[in-house]
């Protein structure tokens, strides 16, 4: 896409577009859609014991355990400090350990227990029963988290 191209498509005030107008807003598209989505997934959770940002740690985990906790924060795009509570969290519940890296004694890892490991098979079903309680193809949701990935690439504060 040429620079021409962009600016030709963007709604400007001149045009007699409200760029203020709230349901034209991207920012608040994702915030709506973000808390809806998570809302989806509470009831599949709080069975295994688990809250939305917990399992997205689990998800991580069941991908590739041990892991620095330098390296999921970087994976879940969070800062160190904000996942801590949620390791302390679910090292509480059994479901992770927290230990010093065998291959660098300075450096905080984290591994699945056993009972962690076990949790992956009932998670399967969830993203099934999400796909179902949306009830859109599966084709359409995989474009839009790429949609998304790419938001989130753009947006990303390296990319400024």
């Amino acid at each position: 896409m040429t620079a021409s191209t962009k600016s030709a498509r963007r709604p400007s005030p001149a045009d007699g577009t409200d760029l203020l107008q709230l349901d034209r807003q991207v920012c608040f598209a994702l915030a709506v859609a973000s808390r809806n989505v998570i809302a989806l997934y509470r009831p599949l959770l709080e069975p295994m014991g688990l809250t939305h940002p917990q399992y997205l740690v689990m998800l991580a985990l069941w991908e590739d355990s041990p892991l620095r906790v330098s390296e999921l924060a970087t994976r879940l795009s969070l800062e160190p400090a904000t996942l801590s509570p949620l390791l302390k969290r679910l090292e509480a519940s059994g479901m992770v350990t927290r230990g010093r890296d065998p291959l660098d004694d300075r450096a905080l890892a984290v591994s699945l227990t056993r009972k962690g490991a076990a949790a992956r098979k009932r998670a399967e079903r969830i993203p099934p029963a999400i796909i179902d309680r949306l009830g859109m193809e599966l084709s359409e949701l995989e474009a839009m988290r790429d949609g998304l990935t790419r938001l989130i690439e753009a947006a990303a504060p390296s990319s400024s």
